[in-house]
């Protein structure tokens, strides 16, 4: 087999994983969009939050420690235990849910009915109080986050692509693991608005707020068991981001990356994120493959974008969205 065939299924696999990573933040996205309408720019930096507060609860770490010694000249950091993943991974779920139900409550409870600018505008706010929030809170140093997920080139994959090929594929033991979890996340969400009360309450209010509102759906309820879902989304993202690159404020741009995989996949659709996802991580990849060597590389830093284009240009409602058609 050609070594240049070889080398582009290695990339397109690698592609696969990591078009999983970038469906993983923008599941959060659609989630937000379905029930509300809303645009949550704010999900790349709850992905970043939770990591935050997951590394904090784990190493011990005195939220607010900074300013509480900046305050009182104390010298204050950690309690002088550390918390097992087990049970960190819950309480920032906790944190989570706490923030949904504080962002319902001071944010979108006001802004009712508001026009879509309105509500996108807050959640730029959002995004940035979050973020200094985090800062003050944890602090801005580089942290390693550690959940127990192996790292590093997969040995199985290796030895089956050899004796296949006889050439080993180098595949991330992380990223397959980010993609049978997403996997996971997916079918249950599905299993969720299938078959639970509220999952078909979410769906109604993403169907029409105003019948769903006339049937005694709770509206406020809701937004916050959206937000709450989309916290624990994020926290996945976070953890599997984190996990690879380190925790850094540099994380909360993943929201950019996942732009793209919005539209191509539609902005309602669960399915469409990760089919998105999977066509930007293997498109990236393969074009930063085969076009690197003639127009020069860091071509995986535009190309998702200039895919996004083409399809506002041809089918801006993406491969799965609805189509919204207005009459005035």
């Amino acid at each position: 087999m050609p070594d240049t065939l070889l080398f582009a299924m290695e990339a397109t696999l690698n592609g696969l994983t990591a078009g999983v990573m970038y469906a993983l933040v923008a599941l959060g996205f659609v989630l937000i969009f379905k029930a509300s309408g809303i645009f949550n720019f704010a999900q790349g930096v709850m992905a970043l939050f939770a990591a935050l507060t997951l590394v904090g609860f784990q190493s011990g770490q005195i939220p607010f420690s900074h300013l509480i010694n900046a305050m009182f000249g104390t010298r204050l950091h950690h309690f002088g235990w550390n918390m097992p993943t087990l049970l960190a991974i819950p309480a920032t779920v906790l944190v989570m849910i706490l923030l949904a139900v504080l962002v319902e409550r001071f944010i979108l409870k006001h802004l009712v009915n508001q026009e879509p600018i309105i509500l996108f505008m807050a959640t730029i706010g959002l995004a940035y109080f979050l973020e200094g929030v985090g800062d003050i809170m944890w602090g801005a140093e580089v942290k390693a986050l550690d959940v127990g997920l192996p790292k590093g080139m997969s040995g199985a994959v290796d030895d089956v692509t050899f004796a296949w090929f006889g050439y080993g594929f180098y595949i991330d033991r992380l990223e397959i693991w980010a993609a049978g979890i997403a996997a996971l996340l997916v079918a249950a969400l599905t299993v969720f608005s299938q078959y639970t009360k509220q999952g078909r309450a979410l769906r109604a209010v993403a169907d029409d707020h105003q019948a769903a509102l006339s049937v005694g759906i709770s509206l406020r309820f809701i937004w916050v068991l959206t937000w709450s879902i989309a916290g624990i989304v994020a926290l996945v993202a976070g953890i599997m981001w984190g996990s690879k690159s380190g925790v850094q404020f540099s994380l909360s741009l993943i929201a950019l990356k996942a732009l793209p995989v919005l539209i191509l996949g539609g902005f309602t659709s669960i399915p469409g994120a990760i089919i998105g996802g999977l066509i930007i991580g293997v498109g990236e990849k393969l074009f930063d493959f085969f076009m690197s060597p003639i127009i020069g590389g860091a071509t995986e830093n535009w190309f998702a974008y200039m895919l996004a284009l083409v399809f506002l240009l041809f089918r801006p409602q993406g491969l799965f969205g609805e189509r919204i058609i207005e009459r005035v």
